[in-house]
């Protein structure tokens, strides 16, 4: 595992690659048609146990560290040396067995008994109790890359207190408190880390400046050392070159080598143990280099390498100088330790498809190194390779302890080819990752899968396997065969002619309906598919008879947008007949169980299977098929995702097998494809997504505001993933009745001290109960010319406060058209939000202030206190955060002013000299300082708004540097897509320029310290506002927990989780959050909040490691000798206990989500498509889905736990939800109300009582804690019925029409699973859309079936309860609903 880091060479020269000598028996492997059979250490393959991966105590491995225990012959009289080691990866175990077994048989005075421990089998206790037995005789203890943190715990645990009587203890790089446990006669790290010399902090200093590079020279330096000590003659010297020695034998990882290592340490450390013969010095290896299997040597020189290959092997494969070149990235340990027989099943694999290879390696952990000297044309900055896989599983610099992105983006951008990065598994066996429905171990998820998407990395597939008893890596041939089409075919893209090249463009229809083809988050998708042809037939690719129009291009596809989607009137693009679906489909029979046989219903015309598309000469539309289930209430109940059904699989086989598209491309966030059932992560070819997408490389426009969901994507359908700018955000502003209420408010504060101010109160309070806002403020029946003008003031500003919410709330302006930058006017808004954030370095403290608060310390106030006393109703405060507001709006269009061209666009920012502008005559401001000087803060000072200044010019410039069509088209040439963040471009402004690879977060990250600080601020006022509401704290809280939240926010979500049960999360000494600690309860000054925490499907599958640290803290709160009134989680666990007659440990359960693989409560779908029965039934759905256990205990299973499921909710007093980011709020998707338990809480409660709902908005600088109703209020406000959101949608057409429906769908999908949707939102909505006539007939122009869904919506809502509709309301609804009825069948 070289890649790990911290791994030098141990010399330069080329020598003779070396075969170990091994215990078992070996096997013949070919290599290629042309290779001659060569002698191959076994795999072991044969004996592998079939043991179930996450059966029995539910732990990822069941490996037994007995089946690898070596023994001396029985009655041996030989002095043993009893030998204990533990290792993370297991390709070591060979060499030791080997090297063992050799001494064993071999030498004359000693004879070896050696116990071997993989880290991973230490999380059973009974591994654990058998490791500390082991140590209580052994002679030596070694252990090597022992990094993850809970684990190295229980090392130490075993090890210290043995130490003192082993004869050594030798710890290769792991983690500080495991290295402080090396012994080697005087040599000891002990004190590691705590050094204060000058050299000390030298080294530290460097190694934070200089990361991988730093790390290489001291490898250099570990090389040389130990030629020095050899002649100073004091022993620490010696014990120290004594441990540089044993780092390089154990480098050089042969049989040979370990053998002489464990003999040196034998013979200088071990008593009555002398070996008589001289010990040999370490066999060295290259640095870095060029391998082959049948290669003669290691090559260190690439026109040597080229020079075999092309002379010697090529020609014998069949190979030319005109075939494809893939790059191999491989792990050193691999070759040296003979454990490289998946190595060789890939390039045989590639060999034989036709591809040259060059498989290089390093020795140390910059890989950008070998690429540097290996893959570019000498002399050149042309590579020589047209596409790169690496299969070391790690990041492209560093180990799992430290990385440097920035490099190894810089090498990869420079190369300019795509960078697949598959991998071996690590902690489980082959079959244990088969048989497992999470897949890939979590830990190997985040140093194996998570860091490499940091560089750029797409398409984690494993293509090995490792074995139970041998250690020894098993090629995965599915697999292989996988990675190399797919290589082969990325490879293809940039050597193929572009006017040959076939793209498959695939939108989406979701829910399935005519009036919903063309479904993505925030996108104009035809306008962005029409923009999209229209590029790729100016760079050459053969686009006929592209449509004058994006509305001709929509025509031409839905032929008759008003036709339902299951009418042939639907462009038909293939008709597949059954026989050609069964022989492209291989694995359709496996779809018979949920489906039967074909062609099924769905997709079909009764005899044919069903392609519905256009084709426009080399490029096809392909509109993807539903999930197929969304319309059956029984199918929806199930608590695991249905199989595709045939017409999802016909029509991928069709893009594959009978179109042959070259690259197929998602457009929009999302399809269904991703979300289809399978492993977590790390595919198999059983995995329903891999099946579908199989062979083609799959490039897929995602929202940049979504990582969660395009990290799913990119895991589980092997997407290149492009980011694309959500729209433009603008200010919600006020309208009609709010209008006029502001408007009265500012006569108040112009006469309040008048006569007429009692007057003009009563104004407000009755326009205030017109406009609805007696249910966000409580109004007074007084008369209030009788109140004293506080108690005036109070009411106003608390009127005022909720008119500015209102005002200043963003929402999106439209829908985003790819490759279309925002105007300045667009801009400016996003900025002002930006601008209105501290900026907070890794310490959490500011290190450039926000506009507001350098503002507000510009007239003597702190911005925090002018927030609270607003939130309060505090009419001075109110009105001064307002002109704050407004200052900054000013003061930002200024800047962007300064930055357009005539037509208002943003083309190039113009810097402000600021150091020159100081330098003018005194007064004379930037535009951003005249402009608060205008707006009544003329004492800001340029200097102290330098920085922002400077941050927003930056931000500005990524706004305007778009890459959207470029990255695409960049992605289609076979060429490297950079990454980059995804999330609120307001709270990370690097999301932008969108165009690029998105990815997520190093989960171990989580939370951050600004995260836990916010986390605290959200729960301390949710708590609060609990506890004036009812005079009590909450015992339980209900947590929904979100994937995009979480990444957005930095882990805020976790964070609160911590807080309420009163728990801290620590780092370990590599910054990982893997530990967690209770806070006392005199600190924390209130009982622990129980909690029930339900992760959504996303969530589980990028943080499963997080959940298992929140079960943990959550079991330790449980189990805390504490008074139950103290310690409500310990209160709950214990009833629940003897209720369910499990332990408390058990009871104490909280963590749950969905069965790996499924996804979502299904609730949401039902509400889409109708035909639910009653409440009970999507409260069924809720709890069957939703119900499955995550245990920290068992780390390797989702487990079905509906009764601890209910009894944990039947304790809820409040559900909790956090908004993501000011893009998305409640009714915007239909996630949010999916995740809603608050009335399935109500039915499971004893008392019938409804919780209570809140949702947290830390969106803006000051954190809002709402009701569920006041949010659903908020958004009806600024959205649903605002005239600027209704005009900015109806201006998008087609879409736009689409977009109003699903937000009334939405906010009745909440009335459903809450009731909290007040009867005015209803109503409102119908004297919005229904009740005008002229908007009637612009909707059901722009899109009948749109519009008769908002006609069944209202129908639904008032059949149901939810609204209390008029006669003459509904009498219209159905008219309504039977005249669009008959113009979508076509009836005159």
């Amino acid at each position: 595992m070289d890649s790990l880091g911290f791994i030098p060479g141990a010399g330069s020269s080329v020598i003779p690659r070396v075969r170990p000598v091994l215990s078992d028996s070996s096997f013949v492997t070919p290599l290629s048609s042309s290779s001659t059979a060569r002698s191959r250490p076994s795999t072991g393959a044969a004996n592998t146990r079939a043991v179930v991966g996450v059966g029995g105590n539910g732990l990822f491995t069941q490996s037994k560290p007995s089946d690898r225990k070596v023994m001396p012959p029985p009655e041996d009289t030989r002095k043993c040396v009893k030998i204990v080691y533990i290792v993370l990866e297991s390709q070591y175990q060979s060499s030791m067995t080997a090297a063992a077994n050799k001494i064993n048989s071999g030498n004359a005075n000693i004879s070896m008994e050696v116990s071997g421990y993989l880290l991973e089998e230490l999380r059973d206790p009974a591994n654990l109790q058998m490791l500390k037995e082991d140590l209580k005789d052994a002679n030596i203890f070694i252990g090597s890359l022992i990094f993850v943190q809970d684990l190295a715990e229980l090392v130490v645990e075993a090890v210290k207190p043995m130490r003192d009587n082993l004869d050594a203890c030798i710890i290769f790089p792991s983690m500080p408190d495991v290295m402080r446990l090396n012994k080697l006669g005087s040599f000891s790290m002990s004190q590691l880390g705590g050094s204060t010399s000058a050299i000390g902090k030298f080294m530290r200093k460097k190694k934070q400046e200089n990361g991988a590079a730093f790390e290489d020279s001291m490898l250099k330096l570990l090389r040389t050392l130990p030629k020095v000590l050899k002649y100073l003659p004091n022993d620490k010297a010696q014990d120290a070159r004594s441990f540089m020695m044993s780092f390089q034998y154990w480098l050089g990882g042969s049989t040979e080598n370990i053998e002489n290592f464990l003999l040196m340490i034998t013979d200088k450390y071990v008593s009555a143990a002398p070996i008589p013969a001289k010990v040999a010095d370490p066999v060295v290896y290259p640095d870095v280099g060029i391998w082959h299997p049948v290669a003669p040597r290691m090559f260190e020189d690439l026109e040597e390498y080229m020079q075999w290959y092309d002379s010697e092997h090529a020609p014998l494969a069949n190979l030319t100088d005109k075939s494809p070149t893939v790059g191999l990235v491989l792990a050193r340990t691999h070759m040296i330790t003979g454990d490289d027989c998946h190595y060789v099943s890939l390039i045989s694999e590639l060999e034989a498809n036709g591809a040259r290879v060059i498989p290089v390696f390093s020795s140390g952990l910059d890989y950008s190194l070998p690429m540097e000297k290996f893959f570019f044309h000498k002399g050149t900055e042309n590579a020589n390779i047209d596409v790169l896989v690496s299969l070391t599983g790690f990041a492209l610099v560093g180990g799992p302890a430290r990385q440097d992105h920035p490099k190894a983006i810089a090498a990869l951008k420079k190369l300019d080819r795509p960078y697949l990065c598959s991998l071996p598994l690590v902690f489980q066996t082959t079959e244990e990752w088969k048989e497992s429905d999470l897949g890939l171990h979590p830990v190997q998820v985040a140093l194996q899968v998570s860091l490499p998407e940091l560089d750029g990395a797409i398409e984690p597939v494993i293509f090995a396997g490792r074995d139970g008893q041998t250690g020894r890596s098993i090629p995965l041939q599915d697999r292989i065969n996988n990675i190399t089409r797919r290589a082969l075919k990325w490879g293809e893209l940039r050597r193929k002619k572009t006017a040959e090249k076939k793209i498959a463009i695939t939108i989406f229809s979701f829910p399935p309906d005519k009036g919903n083809i063309g479904t993505a988050a925030y996108l104009d998708v035809f306008g962005s598919t029409w923009k999209v042809m229209q590029g790729l037939r100016q760079e050459g690719y053969t686009v006929d008879d592209l449509p004058s129009s994006p509305e001709a291009l929509l025509e031409e596809l839905l032929h008759d947008k008003e036709a339902r989607i299951s009418s042939p009137e639907l462009n038909i693009a293939y008709r597949m007949p059954i026989d050609e679906y069964t022989s492209v489909c291989e694995y359709q029979e496996d779809l018979h169980e949920n489906w039967g046989p074909p062609p099924g219903h769905l997709n079909t015309d009764g005899q044919n299977m069903v392609i519905y598309g256009k084709q426009y000469g080399n490029v096809f539309i392909g509109i993807q098929p539903s999930f197929g289930y969304e319309g059956d209430p029984m199918r929806l109940l199930f608590a695991k995702s249905a199989s595709p059904h045939h017409g999802f699989a016909a029509f991928y086989a069709y893009l594959e097998k009978i179109w042959k598209a070259d690259a197929v491309l998602h457009f929009g966030t999302h399809g269904s494809l991703e979300f289809m059932p399978g492993k977590q992560v790390g595919m198999s070819g059983s995995c329903y997504p891999d099946k579908l997408i199989n062979s083609i490389p799959n490039v897929y426009y995602y929202a940049a505001n979504n990582p969660s969901e395009a990290t799913i994507a990119k895991r589980r359908s092997y997407a290149g993933t492009i980011s694309y700018l959500t729209p433009p955000a603008e200010n919600a502003g006020l309208y009609k009745g709010l209008k006029e209420l502001s408007e009265l408010v500012a006569s108040y504060q112009g006469q309040k001290e008048t006569g007429r101010a009692g007057g003009i109160v009563n104004s407000i309070v009755e326009l205030a109960r017109q406009v609805n806002m007696d249910k966000d403020v409580q109004l007074p029946e007084e008369d209030a010319k009788t109140m004293d003008m506080e108690t005036r003031d109070l009411l106003v500003g608390k009127i005022y406060k909720k008119l500015i919410e209102i005002e200043s709330r963003l929402l999106p302006s439209g829908l985003h058209t790819i490759g279309k930058p925002p105007t300045a006017q667009e801009a400016t808004a996003t900025l002002v939000s930006i601008a209105s954030l501290d900026r907070l370095d890794a310490k959490a403290e500011i290190s450039v202030k926000s506009l507001p608060r350098v503002m507000a310390e510009s007239i003597g106030r702190d911005i925090d206190e002018v927030y609270k006393n607003s939130d309060n109703g505090f009419l001075a405060d109110v009105d001064l955060l307002q002109k704050i507001t407004e200052g900054s709006r000013a003061a930002v269009t200024a800047l962007v002013q300064n930055s357009v061209n005539g037509e208002g666009r943003i083309e190039a920012v113009a810097a402000f000299n600021l150091g020159a502008l100081l330098e003018k005559v005194m007064g004379v401001k930037t535009p951003m300082g005249e402009a608060l000087k205008a707006t009544g803060f003329p004492d800001v000072e340029d200097k102290d708004i330098a920085g922002m200044i400077e941050y927003l010019e930056f931000c500005l410039r990524q706004v305007v540097a778009d890459n959207e069509m470029g990255a695409l088209i960049n992605a289609l040439e076979g060429r490297f897509i950079p990454p980059g963040p995804g999330g609120d471009p307001v709270r990370n402004p690097d999301v932008l320029p969108t165009g690029k690879n998105i990815h997520a977060l190093d989960p171990q990250s989580l939370p951050t310290i600004a995260a836990i600080d916010s986390g605290k601020v959200v729960v301390d006022r949710l708590l609060e506002q609990q506890k004036q509401q009812d005079g009590c704290l909450p015992e339980t809280i209900s947590v929904m927990m979100w994937g995009s939240d979480c990444l957005k926010t930095s882990g805020e979500s976790i964070a609160e989780i911590y807080w309420l049960i009163g728990a801290r999360p620590l780092p370990d000494p590599l910054g990982r959050v893997n530990k967690v600690e209770l806070i006392p309860l005199e600190e924390l000054g209130r009982p622990r909040v129980d909690v029930v925490v339900n992760c959504s499907g996303v969530f589980r599958d990028l943080f499963i490691n997080q959940m298992a640290l929140m079960d943990k803290a959550i079991k330790m709160a449980a189990e805390a000798d504490e008074d139950g009134s103290m310690n409500f989680v310990r209160k709950h666990a214990i009833e629940q206990a003897e209720e369910l007659e499990v332990s408390v440990r058990e009871a104490a359960t909280r963590v749950f989500s969905n069965a790996s693989g499924s996804y979502s409560a299904n609730v949401s779908l039902a509400i889409e498509n109708g035909g639910w029965e009653d409440e009970n039934q999507l409260q069924d759905m809720y709890l069957s889905r939703k119900g499955f256990a995550f245990n920290a205990d068992r780390p390797g299973e989702m487990k079905v736990s509906q009764k601890i499921f209910e009894k944990s909710l039947s304790t809820v007093d409040v559900t909790f939800q956090n908004l993501d980011s000011g893009e998305i709020s409640l009714t915007d998707v239909s996630h949010y109300l999916d995740s809603d338990p608050t009335k399935v809480v109500q039915r499971l409660r004893k008392d019938g009582k409804k919780p209570k709902a809140f949702i947290a908005d830390t969106t803006t600088a000051n954190a809002q804690v709402r009701s569920l109703s006041a949010t659903i209020r908020l958004d009806t406000r600024t959205k649903l019925v605002n005239p600027k959101w209704i005009e900015g949608n109806l201006a998008s057409g087609y879409e736009g029409a689409r977009e109003i429906a699903k937000r009334l769908r939405n906010t009745y999908g909440f009335a459903a699973t809450s009731g909290e949707v007040d009867n005015f939102v209803f109503q409102d909505a119908n004297d919005t859309f229904i009740a005008d006539e002229e908007m009637q007939k612009r909707l059901l122009d722009l899109n009948p079936n749109s519009f008769r869904d908002m006609v069944t919506t209202f129908l639904e809502a008032a059949g149901r309860g939810y609204w209390e509709a008029s006669d003459d309301d509904l009498d219209r609804l159905r008219e309504l609903y039977s005249d669009v009825e008959d113009r979508i069948e076509g009836v005159e």
